[in-house]
């Protein structure tokens, strides 16, 4: 009888599946609906480290976070007259920053594979310098579970809200820089995402994480291109 069950399941769930490939146009579009990242609540924000939760999980994989020693980059990077840009480019795999027309920095990065990275306009709305990330789907093994994840540049606009959770960040559970490997968001080395957390607008300084706000507006990133197919 639980044989016959299991195969019963297994059934439904083979047909359920191949049903949602129909409507959806095929097994990608699926793994993404399925396995995005879940939402924020921006409010409940701290930045805080937790030291309570340092255990985590990404697709099966046992991972621990630790503390990042912290550079004195609040201080020393300042900030220039120009106007300031983040470009991320799917294609290449990699973000530029500028200001004005100059290009200053530019870094390898990890955009969505198990989930869409959004492209258009958009800017910088929070940063923090510590928060948990979760999403996937178990059964179909890209489920994770990312405490303290550090220097995130949270960003909203041409029609993502705020709490969809998507961000530049720093990664201690992979170092596939070059490839896509997010359920969204753009993965950065962590040592290239401290860099840019204190460059980018909003100043946050010594604190643990900033809003925008008129006075202290974010960055703008334009994401544009095509993640390849790995």
């Amino acid at each position: 009888m639980k044989l016959r069950f299991g195969r019963m399941t297994e059934l439904f769930l083979g047909l359920s599946l191949v049903g949602l490939i129909v409507v959806f146009g095929g097994f990608k579009p699926v793994l993404e609906k399925l396995s995005h990242q879940d939402g924020i609540v921006p409010e409940a924000i701290t930045g805080e480290y937790d030291a309570n939760d340092e255990k985590g999980v990404f697709h099966g994989q046992a991972i621990v976070s630790r503390p990042f020693v912290q550079t004195k980059l609040a201080v020393v990077l300042g900030h220039s007259a120009e106007p300031r840009r983040i470009e991320v480019d799917l294609t290449n795999q990699k973000v530029y920053a500028f200001e004005g027309n100059q290009k200053v920095y530019e870094f390898l990065v990890s955009t969505g594979k198990w989930g869409r990275t959004p492209t258009g306009t958009f800017s910088i709305w929070g940063k923090s310098r510590f928060q948990k990330m979760s999403g996937g789907n178990s059964a179909l093994h890209t489920y994770y579970y990312l405490p303290n994840v550090p220097f995130i540049m949270w960003f909203a606009g041409d029609g993502v809200p705020a709490s969809r959770g998507y961000s530049l960040h720093g990664t201690y559970w992979h170092n596939n820089f070059g490839h896509p490997m997010s359920h969204g968001c753009v993965n950065m080395r962590t040592e290239d995402a401290e860099v840019l957390f204190y460059w980018s607008d909003p100043i946050v300084g010594e604190a643990k994480t900033v809003k925008a706000t008129q006075d202290n507006s974010g960055t703008e990133i334009v994401i544009y291109g095509v993640t390849p197919e790995e």
